[in-house]
């Protein structure tokens, strides 16, 4: 897509922190975070929203999942368990979806976003 953004980042025309990239996913600090981690994981494939794509898609978007614990645990917000089980620290994934699920940059992305209560008194 000519006028994408994140396809302008995956292409590396428009500079981004890159913190992960492989031959299908790219992973970059987002601009304006929510919280003390906040990343994006997009595919470089261009996908307008989560809707456009198939059954063909899941295993690129389990590989975006999978993904999503390597690096929490990577920039410290990984969920860690205490001796007795008990799960500390953590981390929420988001993917918006289209106008009225807040979807601002229409390029398949995740949010990974975390650190000390980043989402308290947030939506």
């Amino acid at each position: 897509m000519d006028n994408c953004l994140f396809c302008k980042i995956a292409e590396k025309k428009i500079p981004a922190t890159i913190v992960y990239e492989d031959d299908e996913l790219q992973a970059f600090k987002d601009i304006n975070p929510a919280a003390p981690v906040h990343l994006l994981v997009i595919p470089k494939k261009h996908y307008a929203t989560l809707s456009a794509c198939t059954a063909e898609d899941a295993p690129l978007l389990g590989r975006m999942l999978a993904l999503a614990p390597k690096l929490a645990a990577e920039f410290g917000c990984g969920v860690q368990h205490a001796a007795d089980g008990t799960p500390s620290a953590g981390y929420k994934t988001l993917i918006n979806s289209g106008p009225d699920g807040g979807q601002e940059v229409y390029h398949l992305h995740m949010h990974i976003i975390g650190g000390p209560h980043p989402w308290r008194g947030q939506r």
